[in-house]
């Protein structure tokens, strides 16, 4: 019998039947082999929604997944069984944004769990082919699944253009900053402060790459004798996430802001803190094309995605995770929900 986790509304969670849509001649059906527990999952259960985005029917969650095929797929040269990673997001490809490249952005996106298309927290699920993506042997289903927030990080790079010695800081140590750090190591910027208020984060900041990291905003400004950082790159849930970018932030600096605030409205900022440093600001929203960058750093061993993975839950606790996750956990960074193992 297929189960599923559902949102029903804020905080509102259970493990119920579900049954799996039939997949058509564009589809294809996957028995799921792991799910990461986003932060955009985070505010559906604790918010009940996101901007538009609105739960207005019980839903499944669960976008950064992997699966094993139930039967081949001659065209992408899969045969069944074989492991594949999903890209969630189905663009329309017509309108005026996806022809000037911008598909993360199209406004007719269908997204794999997403109100109102179900996610992957559940035993089986039917998937768009335009979707699958094949992969090297060598990577593992909760690698496969961490391809997706993998991708959010690049996209952010790809937008923030960091540059040699430059100091660069990152505001927020959950999966998406680290893995930001990450990059930022791989890619040869020495310099990298590290922010966030939980100490198993900034512990985990400086084994993967941050020179500095502290608890304390104030202290980040410092380490810069209060000059700021000319890249500041933001992945927080907090509503205060945008004014401490801006704040940690050299004049002439730019922003990147990646996070999605709780109650999705950031705290009033003053005009002047981001006026006077003459910042360019930009917001990153999902990703462009970034899965074959994001397998081959993953695959080389060059990102270490294992690492960010701490707790491991069935379907049938994966309310727990939620919880958990929510409720920001001690030594908690990234849950994966594993459907179909007991």
């Amino acid at each position: 019998m297929n189960k599923a986790l559902f949102i029903h509304g804020a905080r509102q969670v259970s493990v119920e039947n579900h049954s799996a849509a039939e997949p058509d001649e564009f589809c294809i059906m996957l028995n799921i082999e792991a799910v990461g527990v986003c932060g955009s999952d985070l505010h559906y259960y604790k918010d009940g929604g996101i901007g538009g985005a609105v739960i207005k029917k019980s839903f499944v969650p669960g976008h950064e997944f992997s699966g094993s095929v139930t039967e081949d797929i001659p065209s992408l040269h899969i045969e069944k069984g074989e492991l594949i990673a999903v890209d969630p997001a189905t663009p329309c490809k017509n309108c005026e944004w996806c022809e000037k490249g911008y598909h993360n952005l199209c406004p007719q996106v269908q997204f794999i769990g997403a109100p109102p298309f179900d996610g992957a927290m559940t035993n089986q699920l039917a998937v768009p082919l335009t979707g699958v993506i094949k992969l090297p042997g060598s990577v593992s289903a909760e690698q496969a699944a961490m391809l997706e927030p993998l991708g959010v990080c690049i996209h952010a790079i790809d937008l923030a253009k960091p540059k040699l010695l430059e100091t660069v800081t990152v505001v927020g140590c959950g999966g998406i900053g680290l893995g930001i750090i990450q990059l930022l190591r791989h890619i040869g910027i020495q310099h990298i402060v590290a922010v966030d208020p939980q100490k198993h984060r900034i512990t985990k900041a400086l084994q993967i790459g941050a020179s500095v990291a502290t608890e304390s905003l104030t202290d980040a400004i410092s380490d810069s004798n209060g000059r700021g950082s000319d890249l500041v790159i933001e992945a927080t849930n907090s509503p205060d996430g945008f004014l401490h970018a801006v704040q940690a932030a050299a004049i002439g600096g730019r922003v990147i802001l990646i996070g999605i605030p709780d109650g999705d409205t950031y705290t009033p900022i003053e005009a002047a803190e981001a006026r006077r440093r003459g910042l360019d600001i930009r917001f990153s929203r999902r990703m462009g094309n970034v899965y074959p960058r994001a397998i081959q750093l993953v695959s080389s061993g060059a990102i270490d995605v294992d690492t960010l993975i701490t707790h491991r839950f069935s379907l049938k606790d994966s309310p727990q995770a939620m919880q958990m996750q929510a409720d920001e956990a001690p030594g908690l960074i990234k849950s994966m929900v594993l459907p179909n193992k007991p």
